[in-house]
C-alpha cells in the first residue's frame, strides 16, 4: 500500500507495495501496450533504463493473443519476462477512441474490433475478468472516457454511470482474486474520476467513489484536448478531495513540464505514449529540450544526443549515427531513440524524488518546467 514519506507543499514523496515489488513515487509507467514497447524493447532493457511499473492494455492483449491464453502461459508477467509491477488500463479509453461503432448501455459497451471487425461486449466483469487473468498488480476500473466538451447533463450521467461501474469492478475483482487459480491474487482496483472539466461535477463524483475505499484513485479523461491551463485547474479542483493515504494517478499525460506541474499538485504516478512515440519519429527529450535529430545540423555531429544524459545510447553513440540510422531507415533507429527517451523520463523521476528528499522540489520545478517542453 501507499505510505507518504515527504511533502513539499502539494508534492508528495512516498512508496508504494505491490505483489512485485516496492515503487518509489512519484513514478513514471512506461507504457508497453500489447506487452512490449513500441520501439523493440525488451523487459532487460526496461530493468537497464530504470523502469519501475510496466503499463499494458487490457482491450488489446484481449483481442489477441487473448487473455485466457496469457492466463494458460501464466499471467503476464510471466509472459513478457518481466517480474516488476505491471498495471494494466480496463481498456475504457481504446474503446471510445478506436471502436467506429459502439453501444454504451447499463450493462456495459457493445462494439467492433479495430483489428478484425468481431462484435464485442465489455462491461465492469469482463473487462475484471480480462484483467484477472493477466495477472497485473493494479487493475483500472471500467469506465467512460467522454470528450472534450461534452455536456453538462451528459457528462453528469456518464460519472453516474461509471460510478456504478466501479462497485461493479469492485464486486467482482475481490470474486476473481478468491478462485483458486488466481493468477494474482494481490491484483489491487484503482477507481477512476471522470467529469470533464466541471470542477463541481468532478468533486461530486471524487467524493463518491472515494467511499469505495480503493488501494488508489485515478484522475481520468484529461489530456484529451483540454488546454494545459484547464488540465491544472481540474487537477487542482479535485485533488483537495482524494485521499491523503491512497497514490493518485494522472492517466495519459504527458511531457515532462507536465509531470513536473502534475507532481506540483500531487500527482503520484503518471504514464504516456509520448516519450516511445516520439523517439520513433525522431524527437528526443534532452535536459536542454527537446531535439529532432533527422534535420542536417546533426549530420556530422561527433556529439551524444544529449551530453548531460547517462543512458546507454548516450554512452555509446553520435547524434551523426543515429540521424544516419533515422534516414537509412533502420530499425536500430527506433530503439536507440525510444531508449534514450524512456531513460530520459525514468531519470526525470529520479531527479524528481530526489529533489523532494532533499527539500528543493520548488528550485527543480522553477529551473525545468519550461525548458524540457521547449524545442531545440
Amino acid at each position: 500500500m501507499y505510505k507518504l514519506l515527504k511533502q513539499e507543499g502539494r508534492a508528495r514523496r512516498g512508496t508504494f507495495r505491490t505483489a512485485h515489488g516496492i515503487v518509489q513515487t512519484p513514478v513514471f509507467m512506461n507504457v508497453g501496450t500489447q506487452g512490449a514497447i513500441k520501439g523493440a524493447l525488451s523487459a532487460r532493457d526496461l530493468k537497464e533504463i530504470g523502469c519501475q511499473i510496466e503499463l499494458s492494455n487490457t482491450y488489446h492483449l484481449h483481442v489477441r493473443p487473448g487473455d485466457a491464453l496469457i492466463k494458460e502461459m501464466g499471467g503476464l508477467h510471466r509472459f513478457m519476462n518481466w517480474d516488476g509491477p505491471i498495471l494494466t488500463d480496463s481498456g475504457g479509453f481504446q474503446i471510445f477512441s478506436l471502436a467506429q461503432l459502439r453501444k454504451i448501455t447499463e450493462e456495459g459497451v457493445r462494439f467492433n474490433s479495430h483489428v478484425d471487425g468481431r462484435h464485442i461486449f465489455m462491461g465492469p466483469e469482463e473487462s475484471m475478468r480480462i484483467q484477472a487473468n493477466l495477472g497485473s498488480d493494479i487493475a483500472m476500473a471500467f469506465d467512460e472516457c467522454v470528450e472534450i466538451p461534452s455536456p453538462r447533463d451528459y457528462v453528469e450521467r456518464s460519472c453516474e454511470r461509471t460510478y456504478r461501474w466501479l462497485a461493479r469492478c469492485k464486486q467482482a475483482l475481490a470474486a476473481y482474486n478468491a478462485e483458486e487459480d488466481a493468477v494474482n491474487p494481490g491484483q489491487m482496483l484503482f477507481g477512476i474520476n471522470q467529469g470533464a472539466v466541471f470542477h463541481d461535477v468532478r468533486i461530486a463524483h471524487m467524493k463518491k467513489i472515494a467511499e469505495l475505499d480503493l488501494p488508489g484513485y485515478a484522475i481520468g479523461g484529461l489530456a484529451v484536448g483540454e488546454t494545459h491551463s484547464e488540465m491544472y485547474d481540474t487537477i487542482e479542483a479535485v485533488e483537495e478531495y482524494m485521499p491523503k493515504d491512497r497514490p493518485r494517478y494522472l492517466m495519459g499525460v504527458g511531457t515532462p513540464g507536465n509531470i513536473i506541474e502534475g507532481v506540483a499538485r500531487g500527482i503520484d504516478f503518471f504514464d504516456c505514449v509520448m516519450p516511445a512515440r516520439n523517439g520513433r519519429h525522431g524527437h528526443l527529450f534532452t535536459w536542454s529540450g527537446i531535439i529532432n535529430i533527422k534535420n542536417e545540423k546533426y549530420a556530422k555531429d561527433d556529439l551524444p544526443i544529449d551530453p548531460a544524459c547517462s543512458c546507454p545510447v548516450c554512452r555509446s553513440y553520435s547524434r551523426a549515427y543515429l540521424r544516419h540510422l533515422f534516414k537509412a531507415e533502420e530499425m536500430l533507429a527506433m530503439r536507440l531513440a525510444v531508449g534514450h527517451n524512456l531513460f530520459f523520463y525514468n531519470s526525470l523521476m529520479e531527479k524528481i524524488r530526489d529533489s523532494l528528499d532533499r527539500g528543493e522540489f520548488g528550485r527543480f520545478r522553477q529551473e525545468f518546467t519550461e525548458i524540457l517542453d521547449k524545442r531545440v
